[in-house]
């Protein structure tokens, strides 16, 4: 008895050292690299259209108030909301890498340290498409992070989050790489790293670490039916994310390469039929007329092989490699064509940006107010015009009162007042000043791709 119950206990201490070999210990990388991590906090102004108007002179419960209360039209009013994110620090002077939906339209942004100093960030930059911003506080000697390289994660390799899910601070989840080079619905430029890992709402913009304790990639989206973590986390890498903040940071903006063709899969039953022993490659579907493609004469039905060089997989693979050209640069591609290849020389055009212009360290003075509007705006840069295509017009930063927030927002630019252009602060001012009060101004307004006239009735002042 006495020999079977020691066998037993030899076998449970063996069980444990084998389970503290396999299982990794995370513990000296949380503390190394956790002082790195902040918490994110955002504050916004937003339009809410739920509640009325109070009747003057009638007392609290009366009948008739309850009854306008309940029947009578909704009025907006101003609301105050609050979000929370992640975000690491990546240079001691006080860069910062978060997701772009986390400071994207904010007020004001809180950067929260784990010592819990708090400091005021402003947005150098943000990226859309990548859903990468660069933000910065006014600080030195801070932790930073060590950048690692996505390409030599291994599919099963142990990753580790640390973020502010549910605004619970430097929280710690583990898991392992699921896979590589993910392609997403509408992200056409990020090939994501997709984990195990549990990410919640809060931990968007956090760092992704490997065991060398190294970020690899930036905690971005979840799959989710309910709205909760169901076992599918991407990542950006931090490569990508990282090109990202140096072009933020040199420009406030990201430039990428196109060639103007639309592209579709290369299925099993399109290979066979153009004649194709593999479905690799891009298929071009329609070809933009007076584009780089079209100038090169690409055509469609042609399928393109390789790309300067690099050979084009799935069709997934190409505006990534296309985007990542600098634009300007002529570009070799193979193309297969009735049942041959073709080599075409073309020279990659820049792509257009998303419409939206944020505020940039060059501009980040406060607003200047337009009084009668009831809106702050900021004059452009000379990089936000040339990026949007424009001449003149002013950015507005802040708008106030209910009747002005329902139709300007925060983000829109003010090209024109009537047919004339606006082209300062001081001359929309002056041109107010002569309009009467109580008159309504057309204001022509540019929101994301499109603009369009607004009729905002003037303050009487």
């Amino acid at each position: 008895m006495l020999k079977k119950i020691f066998a037993l206990a030899l076998f449970g201490l063996f069980a444990q050292s084998l389970a503290a070999k396999e299982l990794p210990d995370f513990t000296a990388l949380v503390e190394k690299q956790g002082a790195a991590v902040v918490n994110v906090s955002t504050t916004q102004m937003v339009q809410n259209t739920q509640g009325v108007p109070a009747i003057p002179g009638l007392p609290e419960g009366d009948p008739l108030a309850e009854l306008f209360r309940r029947f009578g039209p909704p009025v907006p009013r101003e609301q105050e909301t609050h979000s929370l994110g992640s975000g690491f620090i990546i240079s001691a002077d006080g860069y910062i890498l978060t997701n772009a939906h986390v400071v994207d339209s904010a007020d004001k942004i809180t950067v929260r340290l784990t010592d819990q100093r708090e400091f005021k960030a402003r947005v150098i930059g943000a990226d859309r498409r990548t859903d990468v911003a660069l933000i910065k506080i006014d600080a030195t000697g801070l932790p930073k992070v060590t950048q690692g390289d996505p390409a030599l994660l291994k599919v099963g390799e142990w990753v580790l989050a640390i973020g502010s899910p549910f605004g619970f601070d430097s929280s710690v989840t583990a898991g392992i790489v699921s896979g590589k080079g993910r392609s997403l619905q509408q992200e056409n430029f990020v090939p994501f790293i997709q984990t195990d890992v549990a990410i919640n709402p809060g931990n968007s913009g956090g760092p992704l670490f490997n065991m060398k304790g190294e970020v690899v990639g930036i905690n971005s989206q979840i799959y989710s039916r309910s709205g909760g973590y169901m076992g599918l986390s991407f990542a950006i890498p931090i490569d990508v994310a990282m090109d990202v903040a140096n072009q933020l940071r040199a420009s406030g903006k990201v430039t990428r390469g196109r060639i103007g063709v639309v592209i579709q899969e290369v299925t099993r039953e399109l290979a066979d039929s153009f004649g194709l022993h593999n479905m690799s490659g891009a298929l071009i579907s329609a070809v933009e007329k007076g584009g780089p493609a079209d100038k090169a004469g690409i055509q469609a039905s042609d399928v393109i092989l390789k790309y300067d060089g690099k050979v084009v997989s799935a069709s997934r693979d190409l505006p990534r490699m296309v985007a990542g050209t600098q634009p300007g640069s002529k570009i070799n591609v193979q193309l297969w064509r009735k049942g041959a290849t073709k080599e075409v020389s073309l020279t990659i055009a820049e792509m257009p940006g998303d419409g939206r212009v944020v505020r940039t360290s060059k501009n980040e003075s406060s607003s200047e107010q337009i009084a009668r509007l009831g809106i702050g705006v900021i004059e452009l840069t000379d990089e936000q015009k040339k990026q949007l295509e424009i001449e003149g017009g002013l950015l507005i930063d802040e708008v106030r009162g209910a009747n002005v927030r329902a139709e300007l927002q925060r983000g829109d630019i003010i090209l024109a007042l009537g047919n004339a252009p606006v082209v300062s602060v001081e001359q929309l001012n002056s041109v107010l000043k002569t309009i009467p009060k109580g008159r309504n101004v057309a204001l022509l307004v540019r929101r994301g791709e499109t603009a369009s006239y607004i009729a905002i009735k003037l303050d009487d002042k």
